[in-house]
């Protein structure tokens, strides 16, 4: 082999390693066309109450915070149309005006309106703990190829209260209550959610009361939530 030839042979051999590298690099990536949008999420809301009797007012600040994960079933091609179905966990708080206790002898449940013109209170809520199944139809424009995207969720939270606690408190009186018979432990409730990737609107309004034959006054007491916020969404 002459002087040439070795030169030669020297240079096949060191750009041999550069153009194997240079043919993996132009390899393109695998797009994943059966993708999903399993999501956890989080979720932080204003929550207030509604319903008969008709004086029943939220005071003070109430909030919730929610949190889960929510497993995506597509139901078309494109995949942009799915179904959710999820498990989740979520404490919530609710002041108002409606104090929730026992009577004297502590043989039956006491609720009545407080009237904040003959009763001084500085606390006066309720708080659930609760497991959530989410169920949603979901719209979205995503693509396999792009995670930051317009959604639109629609659906139903059915939750079950394992814990509930109502906290009464004035001005040397501080008073907790948590065995309520006439607490309805299952909840229903629609829920709406819409917003672009992370970022997301969402609304909940009880479907049920919290509470079954109950009376105030002599009046069906029907209290139901609604919680305002905004959810947030990871792959």
């Amino acid at each position: 082999m002459n002087l040439s030839q070795k030169w030669h042979f020297c240079l096949l051999l060191l750009f041999c390693p550069l153009l194997n590298a240079q043919e993996v690099n132009d390899i393109p990536g695998v797009i994943d066309s059966l993708y999903r949008e399993d999501q956890v999420y989080f979720s932080f809301t204003y929550n207030i109450v509604s319903g008969e009797p008709s004086g029943i007012r939220s005071s003070q600040f109430s909030g919730g915070f929610h949190t889960g994960f929510i497993r995506d079933f597509p139901l078309n091609e494109r995949r942009n149309v799915a179904f959710g179905a999820g498990l989740g966990w979520s404490i919530d708080t609710y002041g108002q005006n409606l104090y929730i206790g026992k009577t004297v002898d502590g043989s039956a449940t006491r609720f009545e309106v407080l009237d904040r013109s003959r009763v001084d209170f500085d606390v006066n809520r309720f708080t659930t703990h609760s497991i959530d199944v989410p169920l949603q139809l979901r719209w979205r424009t995503s693509t396999p190829e792009t995670y930051k995207f317009w959604r639109i969720y629609g659906g139903i939270r059915p939750s079950y209260i394992y814990y509930f606690r109502s906290r009464f408190e004035q001005s040397g009186n501080t008073y907790k209550e948590s065995d309520i018979p006439e607490l309805e432990r299952l909840r229903f409730g629609a829920t709406f959610t819409f917003g672009y990737n992370t970022f997301n609107f969402s609304f909940y309004y009880g479907l049920n009361s919290f509470f079954k034959g109950a009376m105030v006054n002599d009046e069906e007491l029907d209290l139901k939530a609604i919680q305002v916020g905004l959810t947030f969404y990871l792959l």
